[in-house]
């Protein structure tokens, strides 16, 4: 059963809770010039926070429909990410709109946090990006705020997997991750790894269950898949090639990677390691980011419409009230040079 929602907390209850009238609680969280005593004003904001306090102005002002769309990210260091973003720029601008930024490193405290505190800030929209499944379970803080936004009259749009009551944008991780498996069994590789990153993070876990499914289909035999754990990074995707080639590839043929991040350090750990790419491992990866097509050899990849996802995310955000919209794509095979058939 849905979860009771939390009590509106108001301007008095924490006036109450610091033991103040309500305009001194009102002259230190509203940042007035006036002043107040340094104990007062430690004890208000005490009681706020405790409180989860959320300026009453908030609703007021967002039926005022402001200008900024605040995007609460994981990571923004990521090509991937800087690609979803500067596509939401562009849409924003022509709309006369702009998008201001927030990363949480996927921290799911951190993530409800920032969007209790932009709640108050009054953006016009939010767009939440998350690797992880964003659930609307009882106690969840990240559900509790943005549904209490959305209340107060905010939009909402999730860039992920969730079962929240707001349009998303979505990639159908498992069918990318499939095409992929496929295409490497197409070559006649009967010994494969897979470079995981992280199954804390829910896409790329739906990518490498995706990879098994298309080797398996294609004849690779489960036992014959290596899934390896990895930080999901250039680094990461370095130190798991340089472990494999340590290992003597173990009859690897090929290694798929979730993403060109993690792909791209492979092969820079294999070229280190002496470890021939194509001739000897093939190499594919997930995203298509410009470096993909600038490494050498150039990397094959499962190409995502990332300018499209974060292009629609600013279109979601900025509609108006309607039924609740789903958005899931999928990407193509793009074949480069660091893949070949088996001899």
């Amino acid at each position: 059963m849905p979860h009771a929602a939390r009590p509106t907390v108001t301007l008095h209850d924490v006036a109450a809770a610091a033991g103040v009238s309500v305009s001194t609680a009102s002259r230190v969280l509203s940042g007035s010039t006036r002043k107040v005593a340094p104990e007062y004003e430690a004890r208000v904001l005490a009681a706020a926070k405790a409180l989860r306090y959320t300026a009453d102005a908030a609703a007021r002002a967002m039926r005022r429909a402001g200008d900024s769309i605040a995007l609460v990210a994981d990571d923004l260091t990521t090509p991937s990410m800087g690609m979803v973003v500067a596509a939401m720029e562009r849409e924003a601008s022509t709309a006369g709109a702009f998008v201001t930024v927030s990363a949480t490193m996927g921290d799911a405290e951190r993530q409800a946090e920032t969007v209790r505190v932009l709640r108050s800030l009054r953006p016009r929209a939010l767009v939440v990006t998350s690797n992880r499944y964003l659930t609307n379970a009882p106690g969840d803080r990240l559900a509790e705020e943005l549904l209490s936004y959305r209340r107060d009259g905010g939009r909402a749009v999730i860039f992920g997997d969730t079962d929240l009551p707001f349009d998303t944008i979505d990639f159908d991780n498992h069918r990318i991750g499939r095409t992929a498996g496929e295409y490497v069994a197409s070559l006649g590789h009967r010994r494969v790894a897979i470079l995981a990153g992280t199954t804390a993070m829910h896409n790329l876990a739906g990518r490498t269950a995706g990879c098994v499914a298309g080797l398996t289909v294609g004849g690779v035999r489960e036992r014959d898949i290596l899934i390896v754990p990895c930080p999901v990074s250039r680094d990461g995707g370095y130190a798991a090639a340089r472990e494999l080639a340590a290992a003597g590839m173990d009859g690897r043929e090929a290694v798929l990677a979730v993403n060109d991040t993690i792909a791209i350090g492979a092969l820079s750990g294999f070229r280190d390691a002496g470890v021939d790419v194509p001739g000897e491992v093939s190499v594919t990866g997930v995203d298509d980011i410009p470096l993909a097509r600038d490494v050498t050899p150039p990397l094959t990849t499962v190409a995502l419409p990332l300018a499209e996802a974060g292009a629609q995310a600013i279109r979601f955000a900025l509609a108006g009230p309607g039924p609740i919209r789903h958005l899931r794509l999928t990407g193509h095979l793009t074949p480069r040079s660091t893949t070949r058939p088996r001899p």
